[in-house]
């Protein structure tokens, strides 16, 4: 980054306090060429064991990135892997290739990670042995310096004045070889995170929320891996129109099904068939495949050993027996739907109103969203089951208990406990 474009981003910072005034980079120079040109593609062992020593002897944090093929593959595993230090320039590593990176990550184990949306990638990541210890989430750090856009090439745009070329973004990243422009787009991406970083952190210490950051970014880095979801195809797209509990069991057969073949296949199971067909085979049961053929989804264009697959699976949800469908709704995990807490207990809907109130005045006030300053799920949770005598330290004790961190805790437990005493005791 040239002397004249930190100067223009400091002066964005300073003056607007996470957006850029209108003056300032109005026109953003294009990022068209990584500054020491597009690294080869790291894919054999002796490569990857030169990388590894050479960001093993760099200095600083280090960027890093990922592309998966959602959309193209089955899974979130990753094609590519983009890294950046100081000392030892950009690499690009193929993890089809080399799909063991934890010397890689043994190396860089005691170095801060930069990454921008870590969530996203850092399950990839993990599957290729690549865990950080400490990381710096630049799109987390733009949402809690109250950067109305936190897209990386918006941040880059804003804070750095330069413009990254996006237009690769969604391709499919089990391509090989990558095209030359997908691998110089890979490049770019991870070629400004260290300046990114550098210029954010100075800006959360600006507004006094630095320690809350590293406190967000430690949660994340010390994550488990989520657990697997429980009944997964209840989130077929268009399950709000099944009602009854043999379509639901033929919605779960078809489901499973085709993720068995996805997986197979290695593809996405949407290729192989789509939720909309899922839901319309299970509303109409057919009896037949002639009958399933005349369904939008399952046209001529499928095969007769696709079809017969497919009635297959619809022919077990109605051969089911009454105690094998599946009960309407997952049982609840926590509170009900808040659209309900007026009818089943007023006084809590009043508690959820006042705490929602009041949240949302200090996001605006401390300048960002209030899902960051504490979630929804964990206001739900404190204003439906309240502690009992509503004290701050009782209030704070429940809120730790639910996973928030200490300087969410000390921002929001004073009007949380406020909310909860002045609302309605619980009927």
């Amino acid at each position: 980054m040239t002397d004249a474009h930190k100067t223009a981003a400091e002066t964005a910072l300073r003056t607007t306090g996470g957006a850029p005034p209108d003056d300032v980079d109005k026109a953003p120079i294009p990022l068209l060429e990584p500054r020491e040109g597009i690294p080869p593609v790291v894919a054999t062992d002796d490569a990857l064991a030169e990388v590894v020593a050479a960001f093993a002897a760099g200095t600083g944090p280090v960027a890093v990135d990922a592309e998966r093929a959602s959309g193209y593959r089955y899974g979130q595993r990753a094609y590519l892997v983009q890294i950046r230090r100081e000392g030892a320039g950009s690499a690009l590593i193929d993890p089809v290739g080399c799909p063991d990176l934890s010397a890689l990550g043994e190396a860089l184990s005691d170095t801060e990670w930069i990454l921008h949306a870590a969530t996203q990638d850092l399950p990839c990541l993990r599957e290729i042995g690549m865990v950080p210890t400490r990381i710096f989430d630049t799109e987390l750090a733009g949402r809690l310096a109250g950067f109305p856009r936190v897209g990386l090439g918006a941040m880059v745009e804003s804070v750095l004045g330069y413009a990254l070329e996006k237009g690769h973004s969604a391709v499919d990243w089990s391509t090989r070889p990558l095209p030359e422009p997908w691998l110089r787009y890979a490049a770019l991406d991870v070629e400004l995170l260290v300046d990114l970083r550098d210029a954010l952190e100075k800006e959360l210490d600006r507004q006094g929320k630095l320690e809350w950051a590293r406190e967000e970014f430690d949660a994340i880095a010390s994550a488990p891996p989520a657990p697997p979801r429980k009944d997964p195809w209840r989130r077929t797209s268009g399950m709000h129109k099944v009602r009854r509990r043999r379509q639901m069991a033929a919605v779960r057969e078809l489901w499973t099904a085709r993720d068995k073949v996805a997986q197979r296949r290695d593809v996405s199971p949407g290729k192989v068939l789509s939720d909309s067909a899922i839901i319309e085979a299970s509303l109409a049961l057919p009896a037949h495949v002639n009958a399933l053929t005349a369904l939008p989804g399952f046209g001529h264009r499928m095969g007769r050993r696709q079809l017969e697959q497919w009635q297959a699976a619809v022919d077990r949800a109605k051969a089911l027996s009454e105690g094998e469908l599946p009960q309407p709704g997952q049982p609840l995990q926590g509170p009900p739907p808040p659209r309900s807490w007026a009818d089943k207990d007023p006084a809590a809907a009043a508690r959820l109103s006042a705490a929602r109130a009041a949240v949302s005045e200090l996001a605006e006030r401390l300048n960002m969203p209030q899902e960051n300053l504490i979630t929804p799920d964990t206001v739900r949770r404190v204003c439906w089951e309240p502690p009992g005598d509503r004290s701050e330290a009782a209030v704070a004790e429940a809120l730790a208990s639910y996973g928030a961190r200490r300087w969410q805790i000390e921002q929001v437990t004073p009007l949380l406990s406020a909310a909860l005493r002045d609302a309605p005791a619980k009927s």
